[in-house]
């Protein structure tokens, strides 16, 4: 229900603050008050395109916030789906700027507009004479019906089925697609599998050929500079060697003289010992360097083997050719485990299937045992609005073949609302008074069985008067017993029905008009309800008359 609404800079309403009652609020006012505008203001934080031209003040900006209790309406997964904190008093709250720009929170989290609508059209419920789109909705119409055969529980389960369903036959959709792309790709798979599998690539192989071809090159420039470095260190007539010992043997017959000249002569005898290893590292590597074209030609093939398949894949190493082969194994062993996920997807999505049907017949049947309860309780409390010739008439079709997350059902209501004329879907029969006391008559019903949203009668008691007025101002106090009802009226019969009544009016004692409402006293009320009845300057037989209608 919507506890409270804030109005700050909008068409003739400087700021407004209007706390409303969980049950009925009455509005009345003089034609041009401002009841419309409170409406459009309302309608902004439901969704509706704003325009910075209707600003009270155009330096200021647009602020519109709406205060709901939303405990009775299961919007857990509204909240959830849109990454919401869910609230037991939730706040929608839209700003526009001066230059159009439009701003929207729920909760003081910002949200686009659709997410502010979809919200909102859960929450509030506008109907007048022209508003006739959800009555016309052959969605709504079925929310009608299944309320009206409180099968909840089944529609649930059968949502929750039909949508495990859907799921579960893409998913075997996509298989089967992927299995025949596999299937036809097989020959290629398996052919670039083989070629990489059968090369016995080594991780790191490429870079030790890389390296044994270097020396396999150039072993004849190795080895003849290897022998000239040894024959340097040894084998010349003034080798480094012997120069080395031979300056070793000099310092130590000095040794004894100095400390300093001991630890020279120690270090020069460490590097004779490292330069020996030296010699014989480099002696080692000379006689295992050959000039072995046969193995040079072996390496060769086998980079060639190399570079030619990283070329064909596109890719620059040997760990990337063994990347690509793991795939290629893996989708073949998926081909071949292919059809067995087919075989049990297709398995689940039959039973699936079974058990939809029989939901679908369980819904079905249902909806049709109670089309008769509907059209005659609808009937009934049409006669009471003062429309004795109305009827309702519910066309009911199964397809089970096409089934939608409603079930098999397609619902239209379709209506007459005189004597001798076909009922015809409502749009093409029903005037806007009609459709309005249809759907006050509709709501009422499903209003006994379940949380409604705040439902706003904006004049739709346009065109009826008297003893019928009196009887749709009852019907809407009936509807406000289960829901909260905001009606603004022009006919004191239902102004005086017992609920919260609010005056809107024009406030013109300062620079610049303004809406303001107030809250009525009975004393208030009495005077309203009389000016309604006989003008501005009541008498005493029309301060009577409004007390007595009160007091009805």
């Amino acid at each position: 229900m919507l506890q409270r609404l804030s109005i700050s800079n909008y068409a003739l309403i400087d700021n407004l603050d209007i706390s409303f009652a969980k049950d009925l609020n009455i509005l009345t006012g003089e034609t041009g008050a401002g009841k419309s505008i409170i409406l459009g203001a309302l309608s902004l934080i439901l969704g509706q395109r704003a325009e910075s031209k209707y600003f009270f003040n155009q330096e200021k900006k647009c602020v519109i916030e709406g205060t709901f209790l939303i405990k009775d309406y299961d919007l857990k997964s509204f909240f959830e789906e849109n990454d919401l904190d869910e609230e037991q008093e939730t706040v929608l709250r839209r700003e526009i700027s001066a230059d159009g720009k439009t701003r929207s929170f729920i909760n003081d989290t910002p949200v686009n507009l659709n997410t502010l609508k979809q919200l909102g059209e859960q929450l509030i419920d506008i109907h007048s004479q022209h508003a006739t789109l959800a009555i016309n909705n052959e969605r709504f119409q079925l929310v009608v019906l299944d309320t009206l055969a409180a099968h909840t529980e089944t529609l649930n389960e059968y949502r929750e089925t039909f949508k495990t369903h859907r799921l579960t036959s893409k998913k075997l959709q996509e298989s089967i697609r992927l299995f025949e792309q596999a299937k036809a790709e097989q020959d290629y798979l398996q052919f670039q599998y083989t070629e990489l599998e059968e090369t016995h690539l080594v991780t790191g192989e490429q870079e030790q050929l890389e390296q044994e071809l270097k020396v396999l090159e150039h072993a004849e420039e190795i080895k003849r500079s290897l022998l000239a470095t040894n024959f340097l260190l040894s084998e010349s007539e003034k080798s480094a060697l012997s120069q080395l010992k031979e300056a070793g043997g000099v310092l130590q017959t000095l040794e004894k003289y100095s400390d300093e000249i001991g630890s020279i002569a120690e270090r020069l005898k460490s590097s004779l010992i490292e330069l020996k290893d030296i010699y014989n590292d480099l002696e080692r590597l000379e006689q295992h360097t050959f000039i072995d074209e046969k193995r040079t030609l072996e390496v060769n093939e086998r980079l060639d083997i190399i570079y030619s398949l990283e070329k064909k894949h596109r890719v620059n190493s040997v760990s990337e050719l063994l990347e690509l082969q793991e795939n290629f194994s893996s989708k073949l062993n998926k081909l071949l485990s292919g059809e067995e996920e087919i075989a049990s997807l297709a398995k689940e999505e039959t039973l699936l299937k079974e058990k939809l049907l029989k939901l679908a017949e369980k819904l079905s049947t249902n909806r049709k045992n109670h089309i008769p309860e509907l059209e005659r309780q609808v009937q009934a409390t049409l006669t009471e609005v003062g429309m004795p010739n109305a009827v309702l008439n519910v066309s009911h079709e199964t397809d089970f073949d096409q089934l939608t997350e409603n079930g098999a059902d397609k619902i239209q209501f379709l209506f007459s609302a005189n004597k001798g004329q076909s009922p015809l879907p409502m749009n093409k029969v029903a005037s806007g008074g009609e459709l309005s006391r249809l759907m006050l008559s509709i709501k009422s019903l499903i209003a006994k069985r379940t949380a409604l949203p705040t439902i706003i009668f904006d004049e739709i008691d346009t065109g009826i008067s008297g003893e019928i007025a009196l009887k749709v101002g009852n019907i809407m106090k009936q509807l406000a017993d289960n829901m909260q009802v905001i009606t603004i009226t022009h006919l004191a019969q239902i102004a005086s029905k017992s609920g919260t009544h609010y005056r809107v009016f024009k406030d013109e004692s300062g620079s610049q008009t303004r809406t303001n409402i107030q809250e009525l006293t009975t004393e208030d009320r009495i005077t309203e309800i009389a000016k309604m009845l006989s003008g501005d300057n009541p008498g005493e037989f029309a301060l009577q008359n409004a007390k007595e209608l009160l007091a009805n």
